[in-house]
């Protein structure tokens, strides 16, 4: 497996490299949703098409993680999941452009596969991602709130798992959410940190629309029934209880 990018995600990927030699990991580019740099987006779009034409040209299957966040999807209700077929309404420029760029790689003609990536924790996150800064406001002792927050929080391991999965499955020409599809509240998440650090911060809350997004799983647990894993109970305990110390 040909790994582009050196953040968390294409760190992870090194425990599969070996397995997929004639693929292409496009785990680089533009990773925060609050991002509005049209350098960075160029720089990003040019890194997209180029690899996209040169696995073309090479005849290697090309996998470029895209966005499952609210970003690309928008807002949804409680009770409403979204799938990747349904229309998205981006938020940001951010998910203006990976909607756009899910779009060029498949007009390469490169052999394809998108994966809509929801927020992935694991090792070797950035401190400014969301469970890095999340244990470092708590060891400082304050921590920022944004009301009515939520989150899709996935296991990198499973994110790791799906791009296994998928590829050895020689799925191509799809586009899949890998995400838990369940939204947390943001407050649920800092408790749980809490808890396992011992400690009681105070609590900043700072008012703002509410801020929730649920995507349907339903496509990656039929294509890798084993990934349904990611629905069950004390799915966010476990991924704090391996993390948490970690950080």
């Amino acid at each position: 497996m040909e790994i582009i990018g050196r953040g968390f995600i294409a760190r992870n990927l090194a425990t599969v490299e070996d397995r997929h030699p004639q693929a292409t990991v496009l785990a680089a580019g533009v990773s925060s949703t609050g991002v509005r740099a049209e350098e960075a987006f160029a720089r990003e779009e040019a890194l997209v098409r180029e690899t996209a034409l040169r696995c073309r040209r090479e005849g290697r299957r090309l996998v470029f993680l895209s966005s499952a966040s609210h970003a690309l999807y928008g807002f949804t209700d409680t009770d409403t999941a979204v799938g990747e077929d349904a229309p998205v309404n981006p938020l940001s420029p951010y998910g203006e452009r990976k909607l756009m760029l899910e779009r060029a790689v498949a007009e390469t003609g490169a052999h394809w596969l998108v994966l809509r990536l929801s927020h992935a924790v694991g090792r070797w996150q950035r401190p400014h991602q969301l469970l890095p800064s999340f244990v470092g406001q708590i060891r400082e002792g304050s921590v920022t709130l944004y009301r009515d927050a939520h989150r899709d929080l996935v296991d990198v391991a499973d994110v790791v798992r799906a791009i296994d999965g998928l590829l050895t499955e020689d799925v191509h020409g799809e586009v899949v959410n890998v995400a838990s599809g369940v939204p947390r509240p943001v407050e649920e998440l800092v408790l749980g940190i809490e808890q396992r650090m011992a400690a009681r911060p105070r609590h900043e809350v700072v008012d703002a629309a509410p801020t929730m997004t649920r995507v349907s799983i339903g496509k990656l647990c039929g294509l890798l029934p084993g990934m349904k894993s990611v629905t069950e109970p004390g799915y966010l305990d476990r991924m704090l209880d391996r993390y948490v110390p970690y950080y």
